[in-house]
């Protein structure tokens, strides 16, 4: 784990850093962002000492780095830059190699690393380790990079913008490449950007920044739902949470209090209840809110339920959702199966929402309204 501890940067009159203070958690991708300016490079540049604090402390695994020898540290952190931080005069292989060398690893072993990571970002090794970084497109160099910074096993991975100068199509390639390595090999990636949407795409964290302070250190999804403040609002987009729709939970557009009945209550009473809350359905519930079945008014349309209660005519076969799934899997199954009515459950079965199109098609539609208030 890292962690910052009221860390302060200044120089001379004035401040870069101011009191930041969060952990970072091991086998994670933290991203910080914020505006130019704002002290999120220099943030990062502070955990492998090449910006010292003027005061706090950072730690790693309880460690307190200004106790540590800067150049072995360093060596022990993995760094990939904007742009990549390639020797130009070395080749492929010789900048891949230039850490496990400076640690006197066995050539053999340096070889079969090599091979291995050029494997690892999709590069052919034959193809391309004796070719030199001019020699090799923005977004292959960054693989590179990559590769160099993996090379060496380190635990910690620091990366400062590195997709910033490539074209939107290697980019969105790079991140998704960026997310399967994480998948595989669990570093703790720390990773500045300018770009909410790479930041959404990429973090189980999001640390944002303003003006040397840090203003927000939480999920993806609840900096989207919950801003701690107007500028995080602003700087994120009050319609962002749209883009990624997967960070969008069934709790968050479920209606809260469905309307309910008892099994053993008389169709009469059911249909009255119905008409007064305005539904063509009810949840039939037992005295521990557990889900038994569904009414449908549509089910009592030329029958005889005199002296008939709920149960005699509830829908025991039903699909429910569960309050964490996302909005994409829930249009899935209501497509898939030609619904209009999908109960929330949690694993025992319990009631604790309802979707149905209307409630669905308003959510939906409120992405919309969002726009034309702007």
């Amino acid at each position: 784990m890292i962690k910052f501890d009221k860390v302060c940067k200044a120089y001379k009159d004035k401040k870069v850093l101011q009191n930041v203070s969060f952990e970072i958690e091991d086998n994670s991708i933290t991203t910080i962002i914020g505006e130019s300016g704002c002290g999120k490079t220099t943030t990062l540049k502070m955990i492998n000492r090449l910006i010292e604090p003027t005061s706090g402390k950072i730690t790693i695994n309880d460690k307190d780095i200004k106790r540590m020898n800067p150049i072995s540290l360093r060596r022990s952190i993995g760094y990939v830059i904007q742009q990549t931080g390639l020797f130009p005069h070395m080749t492929i292989k010789e900048n891949i190699e230039l850490i496990l060398k400076i640690k006197k690893v066995n050539s053999k072993k340096i070889n079969a690393r090599t091979e291995e990571m050029m494997e690892m970002v999709g590069l052919d090794a034959d193809e391309f380790l004796n070719r030199y970084p001019s020699e090799l497109s923005g977004g292959q160099q960054q693989r590179v990079g990559i590769a160099r910074a993996f090379a060496s096993d380190p635990e910690i991975i620091l990366m400062d913008e590195p997709f910033s100068a490539l074209d939107p199509v290697t980019r969105i390639s790079l991140q998704d490449e960026l997310m399967k390595l994480q998948e595989k090999f669990s570093k703790t990636i720390i990773f500045v950007t300018h770009d909410m949407d790479e930041a959404i795409k990429i973090s189980d964290k999001i640390a944002i920044m303003d003006g040397g302070k840090l203003v927000q250190y939480d999920t993806p999804e609840m900096i989207l739902k919950h801003p701690a403040n107007d500028f995080v609002k602003n700087f994120v987009g009050k319609n962002r949470i749209w883009t990624s729709p997967n960070l969008i939970k069934v709790k968050d557009i479920m209606i809260d209090n469905p309307i309910t009945c008892k099994e053993e209550f008389s169709i009469f009473y059911c249909l009255n209840k119905m008409k007064m809350s305005r539904v063509d359905s009810l949840m039939i519930i037992d005295e521990n809110k557990k889900l038994k079945g569904i009414l449908y008014a549509s089910s009592l349309t030329n029958v005889d339920y005199e002296n008939k209660c709920a149960k005699d005519f509830i829908e025991n076969d039903f699909i429910t959702a569960k309050p964490e799934d996302s909005i994409v899997s829930l249009l899935k199954v209501i497509d898939d199966n030609k619904i209009a009515t999908l109960p929330v459950t949690d694993e025992n079965g319990i009631l604790k929402g309802l979707i149905t199109r209307s409630s669905l098609i308003t959510s939906l539609s409120q992405q919309f309204l969002e726009k034309e208030d702007k």
